[in-house]
Parts: C-alpha cells; sequence; structure tokens
C-alpha cells in the first residue's frame, strides 16, 4: 500500500493494483535474465565446450526464434485473452533457459534456445497488450514507465549478483544455478499472473474488425513512419552504446575493463531510479517534443564519446564516459514515455496486438541491425560511428519538432477503447 501510494503521487495517477504486481513480477523475471546475460557465451564455450562460432550461433537462434513468433503472437493477442498467452509464453521460457543448464552438445542447445527465444518473443508482445488492457489512456505513460523502470532495476541487480557469484565460483554448476534461478523466474511470472489478473470472458467480435489483420495495419502510414525512425533512433541510441561502446573504449581509450563494466550496470540503475521523476517532468510536454529531446540527448552522449580518445588518465576518461552512460539513460528514460503508449493510442483495438507485435518487432530489430552497421563503419572509422549517429539522431529530432501535431498526444477517437480497464480487448473477427 505504502509503494502504491507513493507511485501514484510521482505521478499524480492511480494506477490499478494489477499494474504494481505485474511490474514487481517483470522486475524479477529481468532479475533472472540479468543473472546470464554478460555470461552466455562464456559458459557456452568455457564449460560446455562449444566452439565460440557455434556459441554465437545459439544466441543468434534465441533472437531469432524471438523474432519469427513476434508477428503470430499479435495476431494471436487480437483472438484470445492476453492472459493465456502471456503465461504459456513464461513457461515456453522457463522449459528453454533451464534446459540450457543441462546441455552437452550443440543440437541440445539450439532447441533450448529456439524454444526459450520463442517464448520470450511471444512474452514481450503478451505483456505490453495486457498491461494497455487494464490501464486507462491517460495512464498508459506510467504504466509504461513503470515497467522500463522494472526492467532496468531487474537486469542490473541480475547483473550485479552474477558478477558476485562467477567471480567466488567459477565452475559449471555456479552456471548452471544461474540458469535454473532464470528458469524459476519465468514460472514465477507466470504464477503472478495466474493470480493477480482476473479471468473475464472474451468480448463479442468488434465492428469494425472486417479487414483488418496485418494488411489494416500496414495501411496506417503514420504508424510505419513512426516505428521505421524509432528503427533508425534505436540502432543509434541504444544499440551503439550496448554493443559497440565497450570495444572502442578498449582500443581507443585509457579506460580499463573495469570501466566497461561499470558503465553498463551505472546506466541500468541511473534508468530504473531515474525513470518516474523524469516521467512526471515530461507528461505535460507534447510528444513530438519529448521525442525531439530523447533524440537530442542521444545525439550530446554519442557526441560526448569522442573527448575520451583524447584524455590520458584512467579515472578522467572512465568519469567522462560515466557521463556518457548518463546522458544515454536520462535519453532512453524521455524516449520510453513516447513510443510505447503511442503505438498504443494509434492502434485500432481489434488490432492492438498486432500493432504491439510491430513495434516489437521494430525494437528487436534496431537491436540486430545495429550491432552490424556500427560494427562495419567501426572498422572503417572509430571515430564516424560516434559523429555519424549524434547526426542521425540530431535529424531525426529535428524531424520531430517539424512534425508537430501528427504526433497525436491523446488515442485518435477511431482507435480509443470503449471497454473499461481491466476489460479484454474485443476479438478480431
Amino acid at each position: 500500500m505504502v509503494i502504491r501510494q507513493s507511485l501514484a503521487r510521482a505521478w499524480r495517477t492511480d494506477l490499478p493494483r494489477v499494474v504494481l504486481l505485474l511490474q514487481v513480477g517483470n522486475a524479477f523475471n529481468w532479475l533472472g535474465y540479468g543473472l546470464i546475460l554478460p555470461f552466455e557465451i562464456i559458459y557456452l564455450h568455457q564449460f560446455r565446450g562449444f566452439s565460440t562460432a557455434t556459441s554465437g550461433l545459439v544466441l543468434a537462434a534465441i533472437l531469432g526464434a524471438g523474432t519469427v513468433a513476434t508477428p503470430p503472437s499479435g495476431a494471436m493477442l487480437d483472438r484470445f485473452r492476453p492472459k493465456s498467452i502471456l503465461i504459456a509464453a513464461n513457461l515456453a521460457s522457463a522449459v528453454g533457459y533451464a534446459g540450457l543448464a543441462f546441455v552437452d552438445r550443440p543440437w541440445q542447445a539450439f532447441a533450448c534456445a529456439v524454444i526459450g527465444g520463442a517464448g520470450v518473443g511471444v512474452n514481450r508482445t503478451a505483456n505490453n497488450t495486457l498491461l494497455l488492457t487494464v490501464v486507462t489512456p491517460e495512464q498508459r505513460v506510467a504504466s509504461f514507465a513503470l515497467g522500463r523502470a522494472a526492467q532496468n532495476l531487474g537486469l542490473g541487480a541480475g547483473a550485479a549478483v552474477a558478477g558476485f557469484v562467477i567471480s567466488s565460483a567459477q565452475d559449471l554448476r555456479s552456471f548452471q544455478a544461474l540458469y535454473l534461478f532464470n528458469g524459476i523466474t519465468y514460472v514465477a511470472f507466470a504464477l503472478i499472473v495466474l493470480a493477480v489478473v482476473p479471468n473475464r470472458p472474451t468480448a463479442e467480435a468488434h465492428d469494425g474488425a472486417e479487414g483488418g489483420g496485418f494488411r489494416a495495419v500496414a495501411r496506417d502510414r503514420r504508424f510505419l513512419s513512426i516505428i521505421a525512425v524509432n528503427l533508425v533512433l534505436i540502432i543509434v541510441g541504444y544499440a551503439l552504446f550496448l554493443n559497440i561502446l565497450a570495444p572502442f573504449v578498449k582500443a581507443h581509450t585509457s579506460a580499463g575493463p573495469g570501466a566497461i563494466g561499470l558503465l553498463f550496470v551505472f546506466n541500468a540503475f541511473f534508468v530504473a531510479f531515474a525513470q518516474l521523476p523524469v516521467t512526471r517532468l515530461a507528461k505535460r510536454m507534447h510528444r513530438a517534443r519529448v521525442f525531439a529531446v530523447a533524440s537530442g540527448l542521444f545525439a550530446i552522449a554519442l557526441l560526448g564519446v569522442l573527448p575520451a580518445t583524447l584524455i590520458h588518465s584512467e579515472l578522467a576518461a572512465t568519469a567522462l564516459l560515466c557521463a556518457v552512460s548518463t546522458v544515454i539513460a536520462i535519453g532512453e528514460c524521455v524516449h520510453s514515455i513516447v513510443l510505447g503508449p503511442l503505438v498504443a493510442d494509434l492502434a485500432p483495438p481489434h488490432l492492438l496486438g498486432r500493432y504491439i507485435s510491430v513495434f516489437s518487432l521494430m525494437v528487436t530489430g534496431g537491436f540486430a541491425i545495429g550491432p552490424a552497421i556500427g560494427g562495419e563503419v567501426l572498422a572503417i572509422s572509430p571515430d564516424a560511428v560516434w559523429w555519424g549517429g549524434a547526426l542521425v539522431a540530431g535529424v531525426i529530432g529535428a524531424g520531430a519538432l517539424l512534425a508537430g501535431d501528427r504526433i497525436p498526444d491523446k488515442p485518435l477517437a477511431a482507435t480509443e477503447s470503449k471497454a473499461p480497464p481491466g476489460d479484454p480487448m474485443p476479438e478480431a473477427a
């Protein structure tokens, strides 16, 4: 009750109790994933004897399975209750990740990767869709902000705990324990969903569902334009930081390996604790301006990486890069309160699952494409990665300001659900 009241005061709104409980489960779920995230290739290569190439392909299979499973999950979510789909997805992820604790042959690892990855792909879409069905349009920003905070808090805490466990005992059983605990967190989240989300009968078919499906999504030019721009922003604002900064820092700055780990833990925890205050500050701004602010912060952070190559003091270089990590984190906080609620506001109720699945697919695509582009540019010109990314982010920010009212601040009249909060979205025909 105390937590709920403090959150309500922070946002000046009253999120349903079910949302707060779901986000507690979400944080615990991400804690489990954070336990294995930094050590996946190390585990498969050093303790299971797979080559680095095979280990990389196993991880790629997780991402690939999640990508393939995302669009069908959107169609399912428009026909069936998100609760059942989310529970099934979590159980599949639990089987896949727990199974990785016992693999000793590549084919076993690939099988577990496909099962776990497909569960993760469906989980992401179903989780967002379920949360949108239990809040009002006015509560969407607060709900997405709380989800972002829960994700980063769990991920950062998991990575920190995993680092302590592995540094204390680098043996097979330690890694197996981490994978098994990750599987347990998926089961725990499924039980929370089962317990706290009420069962309600499926609503009748939506009157305007004819001619729906992904063809209707493809005809929404405003949505596709926003998603395409967001794909590019994820590449330059998120993927470069997560995937390209570490090798750049190691090769071109005086900061040591310890500083690299500090950047990511620092970033995750800053997002976790700054997300709510940033949401409160930005919620009165027009979405176009908020999107421009996020793009500008990413541009400033990317340019801030360049002076680190000129600093010869390890401490000073680390301090500068921590400042870069902080600006990136603020940009993430601002960005996260725009896109999710905006997608929900653009989506007709009977196509909400499909819209969310396309949104999720673009996020996955950005994290997949970003390292490939960034790695290629890094090999050609290390500095161009950062000033080039900053230029792209700046152009996106300027474009958002020019778009103005074409980025709506409220749900469109044709897309606003008439169902009360907590009721399932109407079933598609």
